[in-house]
């Protein structure tokens, strides 16, 4: 293998603007970056000082370099943002991409409309209102607006189908338009008072409201009176709840928090001058240090790579070394103007001021967190008589219904915690149903089969929630598979079946144990063994749920829509299919004996 030659590389650079990609020796890339000037760029990667720790550790891999020319740096911008989503390099601040956000969608064609919830901005049959930072958000929104102005939310086959209220308006939350228990003009009118709560005009709606609860109490209505007083009141109460509003205006907030160990970014989504929401990211950076450089690198991938809406005004709690050069990008993307600026005054600096207190406390959170964590793999260290500290646990569960659609879980912890993405399920055959040791045996199995290389990744500890049979069957396997080094224990409830009193069981010395209930690695076990218990139960319920979807006679060789169809009218059920025999079977006039033994034989497998 060649070794890679930076001085010969350098003098082949041109000075222009561009992209590059440098890969290891593997062929895999390490990191993907734009420059003004790939020369000087590229250069300053192999100078003989000035370079940090982990930039030295991404220099020492670096067995080739591509580039690519572009016309100006917005394009090298644009053009590193998507080669990021692409490729997802190890070096690169990496962003978990969310979906689509979500939307508040009031109808339009209609005769009563209709508010629904709505991922991703699709062109819609109404008015659009968000985005919202979850769906949580929104949902939260949906329930009050239900409450404040009992627009329907319900689909439209639903709406059309009624012959009476349903339960939304017994409790008040809907004023049944389906059987005609509102007037047009008082629905249009809730409809109109949703769009301008939503669009944060709130004084105009209670103001609207006042007026015509003193018409209809002149009027002497003074039932309706008292529904537009109630209104009026819980309007009041909510405007008293939403402390933080501006005037005007949509913006994205954005406060960052670095510190040695971790990066946080919060943003809060302002949208006609109120806060909507917030989220808070954890980028993963493996380069940038300083604060400015994490959040320039951040919202170029927010924006640029996530496919997000991108308001009008981009507010950062620092001031940005490109902010210039992603404005014109940005504003190239949403074709209108996008300013990008730190210096902010009245509301807006409220709104920064918010982002980045919470950007610094969520941080600090965070790093406490998991010095927790590491305290527990410290202490489970000692609790267990290792001479390392252990740097992955894996715990493995098995879940069923009656032994119907088993499903085995594999949760990895390590000294950050859950590591989510190295989680397992594992769909569990050809075993005699509620056979929960030949369950475990199966899924071990499947989990280290593939692991015996010298490069595989292996769990430090090996937990089996279960008793000394299950620890059994994980020796077992890993004796069959020549597999050693991994310490195995078994945490089983004890004889109370409370918290605090589990037994752990140590498959080398085959002791129990009960740890003290206030014990950090009782505390970590317990942790790994209720994750891998909800993982389990959340496949097996999946699992379990499809199965009962799925007619008994899909996926019978031969038995296709028609077939099952006229089988279903001949014997009226799918559960009547099953109790007959052959000759039975063989009496409908499309099926054949030949047919009719097979579908018989899908039936009973084991007879």
């Amino acid at each position: 293998m060649t070794t890679f030659d930076p001085k010969a590389f350098l003098a082949t650079l041109p000075n222009k603007a561009g992209c590059y990609q440098m890969y290891d020796s593997s062929g895999e890339l390490l990191y993907v970056g734009k420059a003004k000037n790939l020369k000087n760029r590229v250069s300053s990667y192999f100078r003989e000082t000035g370079l940090s720790i982990k930039t030295q550790a991404l220099v020492s891999k670096i067995q080739s370099i591509e580039i690519t020319s572009t016309g100006s740096e917005t394009e090298a911008l644009l053009l590193e943002q998507n080669l990021i989503k692409q490729y997802r390099p190890p070096y690169n601040i990496l962003l978990r991409d969310d979906k689509s956000y979500p939307y508040i969608l009031i109808t339009d064609k209609d005769e009563f409309p209709a508010v629904r919830y709505q991922r991703g901005k699709r062109s819609p049959n109404g008015t659009l209102f968000g985005p919202f930072p979850s769906g949580g958000a929104v949902k939260e929104s949906l329930n009050l607006l239900q409450k404040l102005f009992k627009v329907r939310q319900c689909d439209d086959s639903f709406f059309r189908n009624r012959s009476r209220p349903c339960l939304q308006y017994q409790i008040e939350r809907c004023s049944a338009p389906c059987v005609g228990l509102v007037d047009d003009a008082d629905y249009q009118r809730d409809v109109r008072h949703t769009k301008l709560f939503l669009q944060g005009k709130n004084p105009k709606v209670m103001s609207e409201l006042a007026s015509e609860m003193e018409a209809a109490s002149r009027q002497l209505a003074f039932e309706k009176a008292a529904q537009l007083r109630d209104q009026l009141a819980r309007l009041q109460h909510v405007q008293e709840q939403q402390t933080v509003i501006g005037q005007k205006g949509e913006a994205d907030v954005f406060g960052v928090a670095v510190q040695p160990g971790g990066v946080c970014v919060h943003v809060l989504f302002v949208r006609q001058g109120r806060v909507i929401g917030s989220k808070v990211y954890y980028p993963r950076i493996a380069i940038e240090d300083s604060a400015e450089h994490v959040l320039s690198a951040f919202i170029a991938q927010f924006y640029l790579a996530g496919g997000r809406e991108i308001p009008e005004s981009i507010i950062t709690a620092i001031e940005l070394p490109e902010s210039n050069l992603l404005s014109e990008a940005l504003s190239q993307m949403r074709e209108r103007k996008v300013s990008i600026t730190s210096k902010v005054r009245s509301d807006r600096n409220s709104w920064l001021k918010l982002a980045q207190q919470n950007a610094e406390q969520n941080l600090q959170s965070q790093l406490a967190n998991k010095q927790n964590i590491y305290n527990r793999f410290l202490d489970l260290q000692s609790a267990l008589g290792m001479e390392e500290i252990p740097s992955r646990l894996e715990c493995f569960d098995i879940s069923h219904s009656s032994g119907e659609a088993t499903v085995a879980s594999c949760v990895v912890f390590d000294r950050n915690g859950p590591l989510k993405r190295d989680y397992r399920k594992y769909n569990i055959e050809g075993i005699t149903g509620g056979d929960d040791y030949a369950a475990m045996n199966q899924a071990l199995h499947r989990r280290f089969e593939k692991a015996t290389s010298a490069d595989a990744i292996l769990p430090d500890i090996l937990v089996i929630d279960g008793g000394k049979g299950q620890v059994a069957q994980a020796v077992e396997v890993l004796n069959e598979l020549n597999i050693q080094g991994i310490k195995v224990i078994g945490i089983a409830k004890g004889p109370t079946r409370k918290a605090g009193f589990e037994i752990l069981i140590d498959a080398e010395t085959g002791s129990e144990n009960i740890l003290q209930s206030d014990s950090l690695a009782l505390h970590l076990l317990q942790h790994i063994r209720d994750e891998s218990h909800r993982f389990a139960i959340t496949g097996h319920r999946a699992r379990r749920a499809k199965a009962r979807k799925q007619s008994l006679l899909e996926g019978i060789d031969g038995v296709g829509p028609k077939r099952r169809r006229e089988l279903l009218k001949h014997f009226g059920s799918a559960k009547a299919v099953e109790s007959a025999s052959v000759e039975e079977i063989a009496k409908v006039s499309s099926i054949s004996n030949s047919l009719a033994e097979t579908i018989y034989l899908a039936l009973h497998p084991d007879s």
